[in-house]
């Protein structure tokens, strides 16, 4: 009510009653006349028992409520109260101890939208819709009695689920790039090894007869002749040689083919290797495989290099390695038809002829006189007239040549060939002998692409001297626009970079010669000019991921155009598609945001514009995203630039000892030029401690951040430390590592000591037992253990021992050793002893009773 005075709290009022609240203005008023109508008597009276029942509550004993959960960071009453107990006791209850190294601040931080691994276009998982829509339900007028079958009707309006492959997930990919990997490395092994045994004496051995000396003087020409001549003369031996060794090898195996993967676990389980799978699978098999001339047409690539190398040409072994496909969307394994193939039916013509062979019958001439004497002619009897119904005779055949086995379902195309010099232009020229028929033409070894059983995607060439050379450029139509993208080393993304062309040059690094020749220059030069000839692409798709060209359709977030980018052409998709320009992948640049390039040591410079901003990508609310994170420049999205925009960081000196440190109390350090002037980095783990003890000022290196989905947290290397400091750094870490060896090397000694303890106190126990008996009885029971330990194989029995008192003790009450650990002899069954000596286990000796075997 206006004008009306609180009053003044009593001494029997509570400070809770007494508390100020805030009166509601849309109090009703029939709440203000309901007071009014109340007498004060009974106001008074409903205030007593108000008064009695708080006093009554506060006698009683109030149940503490339920502990609340704890939020980060809260700490507990019991926890402070324990700590100002702490701080009240006296000084003589303090107890020193060692003054731990104070842990650096942990720092974390929020990884940008611009710095996730982008997925590839593969990456969509894809779900399969309806687009036929539901079927109609008939609508009924009334009850009708009809019995219709639709079972036929129903499952033809049943949409047929089309074979839609499973888009690959990042584990999936990883693990399919490593596999990739493994088998390449597994291939080249095998290749490695099969080019050695084409270097066996004995196989060449066995392979040079097959060459007449003609043939071998035309592999072989004088250096007198002309460059044509000698190349001739080459062309000449090399189809001469490939002629007689095609017509003495026989072709009865399976060779390799191309690997691939697998859909579902089942078709590995199903899988059987085809029955005329290659046996070759030693030196012994392939010395076989010399002798006879028989085997896969692999084996027979291998023993023609073999017949070459062994008459003095400069040959070398070439495999189209074929691995598991490490991209998505490569082939997978086909599924095996579970139906039992079907007999073929003999056609029409093999019909007719077998019947014509069925009925023909030879003629035999009458023993009379011959109707030709009738001609009149006194030599008509002699001359013979074929006759049109008797069979010619037989002519002479040639020698039979053995057939080549036309194994089923192989590719027409080559796995294995040969490579050989030709001296006078330096340069290598193909020759396969068995499949292809072909020689000094690369351009016939690659297959198409619908070729599911071979992909041309390595081609290594082994030379005698077991080191290769990649030269699948030499044989490839379009190396950069499609085979390149097969490869390990064509995989270019924000995730890998160019960490595929590093592997595979370590890779082949091992197989690389000391030095290199001027013929693998000319060689080297040779397939990069072929590589550089090669034609810009048709497709659209061939242009991403070009190593020369690129598409603005084909570029990723954070790519951009530079200003002034040159067109070098136009495309486009189809007929009626607009034309698409055509850039230099070097006029494509990565962008990146400002704090991407302070952690690669580089800031933008000032009045910098951005050369593009990219959009947020929207994500669901978690736990690490504020509300108010979309505000202010993040909202609208991240600026990113070029390197030509920014410029070196140069971090703050080091002053008078004194090392510059950021909030956290760490030094960013993520590339060496981020060291401060007058300091130096120390990148050793017993770096800060050696700083601790000898009481320099330093700082905790951050070198990077370890992320877990989008939380990373920082990864300290080190401390930096003054440059004057560093002598003394040093000393004090090899200090502190040879202390370190020293309690280590303390620790096994201790180690040592106590298994010869052990085996000391064992050997007592065993003389102590065995004093009573004669050597006989012991080499008895030596034997007896010994045999038993050979089959029990850890089966402890009991050995049979003399009888004696089992009260007595085995020892004298007054020797020193009494206090023998049990562990012993291994004569007794493992029994759980009491004892506190180390190394356990013992005998209980009793201090009444004597010690000694009882003899009866």
């Amino acid at each position: 009510m206006p004008g009306r005075k609180r009053s003044a709290p009593t001494e029997n009022t509570s400070p809770r009653t007494t508390r100020a609240t805030r009166s509601s203005s849309r109090r009703t008023a029939a709440k203000n006349d309901e007071d009014d109508v109340i007498p004060d008597p009974v106001k008074e009276m409903v205030v007593e028992v108000k008064k009695d029942q708080r006093a009554a509550a506060e006698d009683q004993e109030v149940p503490e409520p339920p502990r609340k959960r704890k939020r980060p960071g809260e700490k507990t009453a019991q926890a402070s109260k324990e700590k100002d107990d702490g701080n009240d006791s006296n000084d003589e209850d303090i107890q020193l101890e060692d003054v731990p190294i104070p842990a650096p601040t942990i720092q974390t931080m929020v990884r940008d939208t611009d710095e996730e691994e982008e997925d590839d276009d593969d990456d969509i998982q894809f779900e399969d819709v309806n687009i036929n829509g539901t079927g109609t339900t008939t609508r009924y007028e009334g009850p009708k009695t009809l019995n219709l079958d639709l079972t036929a009707y129903m499952a033809s309006l049943t949409p047929k689920k089309g074979d839609r492959r499973k888009a690959l997930g990042r584990e999936e990919k990883d693990r399919r790039i490593e596999t990739h990997k493994v088998h390449l490395l597994c291939l080249m092994a095998h290749v490695e090894l099969r080019n050695r045994w084409c270097s066996d004496p004995k196989v060449q051995d066995a392979l040079r007869p097959l060459l007449s000396q003609k043939t071998v003087g035309f592999l072989l020409p004088r250096a007198s002749l002309n460059q044509f001549s000698q190349t001739e003369s080459l062309k000449r031996g090399l189809s001469e040689a490939k002629e007689t060794f095609k017509t003495r090898f026989e072709i009865t195996e399976r060779g390799l083919q191309r690997a691939l993967w697998a859909e579902s676990p089942d078709q590995l389980t199903d899988y059987k290797l085809p029955p005329d799978s290659e046996t070759t699978r030693d030196k012994a098999d392939f010395l076989k495989a010399a002798k006879t001339l028989k085997g896969s047409r692999d084996v027979g690539a291998q023993l023609f290099c073999a017949l070459l190398r062994s008459v003095g040409v400069e040959a070398r072994l070439v495999c189209s390695l074929q691995p598991l496909a490490c991209v998505p969307g490569a082939p997978a394994m086909p599924k095996q038809s579970k139906n039992t193939p079907k007999t073929k039916q003999p056609s029409k013509a093999e019909q007719y002829l077998a019947a014509m062979a069925k009925h023909e019958t030879k003629f035999t001439p009458s023993p009379g006189k011959p109707p030709r004497s009738r001609l009149g002619h006194p030599d008509a009897t002699s001359y013979n007239i074929p006759s049109l119904l008797a069979p010619s005779a037989p002519t002479p055949s040639p020698p039979k040549i053995p057939a080549l086995k036309k194994i089923k379902n192989e590719s027409p195309h080559p796995i294995y060939w040969v490579e050989v010099l030709d001296h006078a232009h330096q340069k290598y020229h193909p020759v396969d002998p068995l499949v292809t028929f072909s020689q000094f033409n690369p351009k016939v070894f690659e297959p198409p692409s619908s070729d599911l059983l071979n992909s041309l995607t390595y081609a290594i060439a082994f030379n005698p001297d077991s080191t290769c050379l990649d030269v699948t450029r030499r044989y490839a139509k379009a190396y950069n626009s499609k085979t390149r993208r097969w490869r390990i080393d064509g995989l270019v993304s924000s995730r890998n970079g160019l960490r595929g062309e590093r592997w595979l040059r370590s890779a082949l690094r091992r197989y690389q010669p000391p030095f290199i020749s001027d013929l693998m220059q000319i060689e080297l030069n040779a397939l990069k000019a072929v590589e550089l000839k090669e034609p810009m692409p048709r497709n659209v798709m061939d242009f991403k991921d070009h190593p020369v060209y690129a598409l603005e359709r084909h570029l990723r977030r954070n790519e951009v155009l530079v200003p002034g980018a040159q067109v070098s052409g136009t495309v486009s998709a189809g007929a009626r598609a607009p034309l698409e320009r055509i850039y230099r992948r070097r006029d494509v640049k990565v962008a990146r945001t400002r704090e991407k390039w302070y952690r690669l040591g580089r800031v933008v410079m000032a009045d910098e514009e951005p050369v593009k901003i990219l959009p947020k990508i929207k994500r669901k609310k978690g736990r690490l995203d504020s509300d108010d994170e979309g505000d202010g420049e993040q909202g609208a999205g991240n600026s990113v630039f070029i390197e030509a925009q920014t410029e070196l960081y140069v971090p703050p000196p080091v002053v008078k000892g004194k090392v510059p440190k950021n909030k956290f109390g760490n030094l960013d350090v993520y590339v060496p030029s981020m060291v401060p002037k007058g300091g130096v980095h120390i990148p050793h783990e017993k770096a800060r401690r050696a700083a601790f003890i000898l009481g320099v000022d330093h700082a905790p290196a951050l070198t990077g951040f370890e992320f877990k989905g989008r939380q990373g947290t920082a990864v300290l290397r080190g401390v930096v430390v003054p440059v004057e400091c560093k002598e003394a750094m040093e000393a004090v870490i090899q200090g502190l590592e040879d202390m370190e060896a020293d309690e280590e090397q303390e620790r096994k000694t201790r180690q040592l000591l106590a298994v010869w303890r052990r085996m000391l106190k064992g050997l007592r126990i065993r003389e102590r037992i065995m004093e009573g008996v004669d050597e006989e009885a012991e080499a008895e029971a030596e034997a007896e253990a010994e045999a038993r330990k050979q089959e029990g194989k850890g089966k402890e029995r009991e050995v049979d021992m003399p009888d004696f008192d089992a009260t007595a003790s085995p020892f004298h009450e007054d020797d020193d050793d009494g206090d023998v650990a049990g562990g012993g002899g291994g004569f007794f069954p493992s029994t759980n002893f009491d004892s506190d000596d180390e190394g356990g286990g013992g005998f209980m000796v009793e201090e009444d009773e004597g010690g000694g075997f009882l003899i009866e």
